[in-house]
Parts: C-alpha cells; structure tokens; sequence
C-alpha cells in the first residue's frame, strides 16, 4: 500500500465519496503553494488526473471548483483515478473510469441515472487492504474502538471515522453501528455476513 500524508489521504478519501471523483474542492485549510505542492504530488504519482472541459469559465481559488485554465482557455478538473482509490483501499467497479482524463467526469446519462437511483454503489474491497482488515474488525465478535482501528491501520482517528461514513457507508452500503461499553469506551461495528 502507498504511504500517503494525511492531506492526500484526507484529499483522495473526500474525491472517491463523490459521485464524479471531482477532487475539488480541496479542504478548506489547502490553499496557495501548499494546495500545489500536493496536488503536483498526487498527479505525477498517477492517483489524479487533470481533466479539460469545454468550459472557458475562470478558475477561481475563491470558489475551488476548477484547478487552473489551460493554455485555451478550457477549465482544468481534477479527478481521482482507479490507482488513487486503490491506494486508499477502495477496488473500483463498472462506472466512468478515472485513469484517464478523457472519461473522468460522468456523462450526462450517468448523472441522471445517479440522481434516479441514489443508492450506495456496490464495491468490494480488496483483500489484504487497510480497509479489509478495518471491515474484519467492525464484523469481529465485540467490534473495535477508534484507538484499536488507529493502532492496526496506522490511520489517524479522523480518517478512521471518514472510512466509516465514505467507504463503507456512502460506497459498499454497510452501515457501522456503536455503543458504549463499560472499560472500552465507544464501540463501533459491522453486522456479520
């Protein structure tokens, strides 16, 4: 698995909830240089891609909509490719495909069948993912704390509730569940297959 600092996995974690695997906007507190230098490092590791639209609108970083104009003109996105998701732990299945920029966005087909049918898209995590062993956690008999997910992924607790609420919620449809438990703390878990 590729190691990644905690704003590009806070960037690639945000763009694959989306339904267009838009990157932008990027979180609040990434501007300037520093939204630069990131984004320069997600897109020569292939985890990004710039994609050209028929727009002629500005980029404004006010608005972080759109990454830049090109020499045309034309507005430049940015969307998260297949690679990227694989590097969070997420396989992607059917859909547009981000590993290149000529079909990143969806179509307009594809955005009207996703408002018709709002439900979760079926995704399987790959096996021996930080994500696969946070789902055999969740499904383990007593469930997991966010300390004991933090010490076994190395993630941050942020990130930890991020995947509870994007990948596993939002992509694969399962619903994490907790309760409190005397000496634990809060306990978080998965219905078991």
């Amino acid at each position: 698995m590729t190691k990644l600092s905690d704003a590009k996995l806070v960037i690639l974690s945000a763009a694959a909830q989306r339904e267009d695997r838009s990157v932008l906007p990027l979180p609040g507190s990434l501007r300037g240089g520093a939204a630069t230098k990131v984004v320069g490092a997600l897109l020569s590791r292939g985890l990004i891609v710039e994609t050209a639209t028929d727009s002629r609108a500005k980029a404004d970083t006010a608005l972080n909509r759109m990454w830049r104009n090109d020499e045309d003109g034309r507005a430049i996105l940015l969307h998260i490719t297949d690679a990227g998701l694989a590097a969070i732990g997420i396989e992607p299945v059917g859909g547009a495909s981000a590993s290149t920029g000529a079909d990143a966005a969806p179509s307009v087909e594809e955005e009207a069948s996703a408002e018709a049918d709002p439900a979760p898209k079926a995704r399987t995590p790959r096996t021996g993912t930080k994500q696969a062993a946070l789902i055999a956690m969740l499904r383990a008999p007593g469930g997991a704390t966010i300390d004991e997910i933090v010490e076994a992924t190395g993630w941050q607790a942020h990130t930890v509730r991020g995947a509870f609420a994007g990948a596993l919620k939002k992509k694969l449809g399962l619903e994490v569940t907790s309760e409190k438990v005397e000496g634990r703390g809060r306990v978080y878990n998965l219905p078991r297959d």
